[in-house]
């Protein structure tokens, strides 16, 4: 049953003609009100993740719903067709359960809060916010346990409920929610933080209609979802072709010594709209790496990549969605059955942009872009200090962004373009650890004309015993170069004890017992390369030697002897003669069967199980497909 949303002034709003002006003042009204929201998010919150690194998206939606302006599309027609219930001036949702809002977020860490703006009787807006929680309880510190059978083991679910309800403020609901978590402080000032930014995005949308008439803004919000429809439709007639187009790539492992899980995408375009359809996507896993794509979010993340390539002066919104046809399989890794488990869904989420990539730049190789940072490391360290005091640390890592037409990709740096790194000096004053290393790692972009970033090494000295987890990806499946370029090195994690015992650990991981004075070295990806390494600048090259990020060794994969001009010409020569003329437009380091064979000497783990689907699991019944080792 949809919403049922109480409007006591039935007056529609008028269409009114918009003059360019007003149009442009209003629309970078919107986006400075976005940026408000972000400044009040981080001024108010506490936690790490959401104060230091930013893991927060806004949203400011029209009167129906549709996104104006954000990051990750609206929700909230899908949200109103599914709330059984009534909004009324006054009242804000909150909830955090990815089944209640169709996968809008996509994990029980992110709490959502959503507000209706109302003036004189009629919503004349949405605003809504969602953050990272960096503890909302389950079975394990940070509630993101990557060996979860289920959504129960993940903590506290929150279905849409209303927070503040006809301006009455729903406190034992929070204390209720508080009590589920290891760090209540932290939520609680991050829940403050959501709300206060709702509620300065409302207030500048009420100071918009007064002072320009509210049908005037809510006609110049119909004309940006207008002009971005038509901006779009013209983007797809010139660049997605009537022919399908097949790309596929793969999460290495689920944690618990299965995979690779394949991702796969067709794209064609079919009366005058895309179509992008997952049949292909491997069935869902029993672990967490199931990542509950949303639709709407997915047609975003298609405009975004599409608008950036080929006009990044457009404003993305909703307005195009109609242009796009997306078909996710019910039961698949990117469609799972309630109540799999989806805590550790950010490899997924990340390989998407990969695959976007990869679809769209097999008919325009000149824009196509390598395979990047297509994921977000984790780290998390909790545990008991000699004071008493319980600490826990969650944290993001960075890595390699890919080899691009215009040039490399940058070396560590987030996927998220909004994202920063938590500085070291913080993370020394507030957890029981030091950072001994934090730098490039040398040779992990891949070699091309423009060279793939380089992955971060970061090294953190435990000062307290305590617990470590890990969630990282692209540790078996390299991420690939494109038009000759070769693929990035892959992600590594070293735990060096305080006697200097160094052994490889996985990259998914759970309750790693760390002692005073262990180290662990956290080595993440480096981005793929674009184009033919040979035809770098070997003076660029030898710049990159003295700088730190080539080696001396890792410059002869382009071909370049440092310091010898005649030595450099002959290498390349040589290497030009040896592999012929035909470059790969994809690089992957190797089919997977190969890559399995060489895993262990290559990465010093054993290489993951192949999956087989449709097998119950730790004695629970079949409720969707779920993987096995094959026997």
């Amino acid at each position: 049953m949809p919403a049922t949303i109480i409007q006591p002034n039935a007056t529609p709003f008028a269409r009114v003609p918009i003059d360019p002006v007003t149009l442009e003042v209003i629309e970078n009204a919107l986006r400075n009100a976005r940026v408000e929201m972000d400044a009040t998010l981080v001024r108010t919150a506490m936690s790490p993740g959401i104060r230091e690194q930013g893991d927060a998206f806004p949203l400011i939606a029209d009167h129906e719903g549709r996104m104006i302006v954000g990051q990750f599309g609206s929700f909230i027609g899908g949200f109103l067709d599914g709330y059984d219930g009534m909004l009324e001036d006054g009242d804000m949702i909150f909830l955090s359960d990815p089944y209640s809002v169709g996968g809008a977020i996509s994990h029980s860490n992110d709490w959502l809060v959503l507000l209706p703006v109302f003036k004189d009787g009629r919503i004349v807006a949405y605003t809504a916010m969602f953050g990272h929680q960096s503890d909302i309880g389950g079975k394990v510190a940070g509630s993101m346990p990557i060996d979860a059978h289920s959504i129960f083991e993940e903590g506290v679910r929150i279905p849409p409920v209303k927070i503040w309800k006809r301006g009455v403020y729903n406190e034992d609901l929070i204390k209720l929610v508080m009590h589920q978590t290891r760090k209540p402080d932290w939520c609680a000032a991050d829940l403050n933080a959501l709300i206060a930014s709702c509620r300065v995005a409302s207030r500048r949308v009420i100071e918009m209609c007064e002072r320009f008439g509210d049908d005037v803004y809510i006609s110049a919000t119909e004309e940006l979802l207008a002009r971005n429809h038509r901006a779009m439709k013209q983007l797809i007639e010139t660049a997605i072709g009537e022919e399908p187009v097949s790309f596929e790539d793969y999460l290495c492992d689920d944690g618990m010594g299965f995979g690779p899980y394949r991702i796969r995408c067709t794209m064609w375009r079919e009366n005058g709209r895309v179509v992008l359809d997952f049949d292909g996507t491997d069935p869902q896993s029993p672990a967490s790496i199931n990542f509950f794509l949303n639709e709407n979010m997915f047609r975003m993340f298609f405009g975004i990549y599409m608008i950036m390539v080929f006009d990044p002066q457009i404003l993305f919104n909703d307005g195009f969605y109609d242009l796009i046809d997306v078909r996710i399989p019910a039961g698949s890794l990117l469609k799972p059955a309630f109540p799999a488990a989806l805590s550790g869904r950010t490899h997924a989420l990340g390989r998407i942009f990969d695959i976007l990539g990869g679809l769209l730049g097999q008919r325009t190789p000149d824009f196509l872009c390598a395979a990047g940072f297509s994921s977000s490391p984790h780290l998390f360290y909790s545990g008991t200090a000699r004071d008493g005091q319980y600490f826990q640390l969650f944290q993001i890592g960075f890595g390699g962004i890919p080899g691009r037409p215009m040039g490399d990709g940058p070396d560590g740096h987030s996927l998220w373009p909004g994202f920063t790194n938590v500085p070291n000096e913080f993370l020394e004053r507030y957890f029981p650890l030091v950072i001994e290393r934090y730098e490039t790692a040398p040779d992990s972009g891949g070699a091309g004309l423009h060279r793939g970033g380089n992955g971060i090494h970061m090294t953190y000295r435990f000062l307290e015993p305590g617990v470590v987890a890990i969630h990282d990806d692209r540790w078996f499946i390299k991420p690939w170069g494109v038009n000759g370029g070769e693929p990035g090195e892959r992600a590594r994690k070293i735990l060096e004890k305080a006697d200097g015992t160094r052994t490889i650990v996985a990259n998914k991981l759970e309750e790693l017992i760390v002692e005073a004075g262990d180290q662990l070295h956290f080595i993440t990806w480096g981005g793929g390369g674009w184009g033919d390494p040979l035809m770098r600048d070997p003076a660029l090259v030898a710049t990159e030697v003295a700088q730190g990020l080539v080696t001396v060794a890792g410059a002869r994969r382009y071909g370049v002897v440092v310091g010898d001009d005649a030595a450099t010409a002959a290498l390349r020569d040589g290497m030009r003669a040896k592999r012929g003329r035909a470059l790969p437009l994809f690089d992957r380091g190797g089919e997977i069967e190969a890559l399995r064979a060489a895993c262990l000497e290559e990465t010093g783990l054993p290489a993951p199980r192949q999956p087989v689907w449709g097998q119950p699991i730790l004695g629970q019944p079949v409720l969707a497909p779920v993987a096995m080792a094959a026997e």
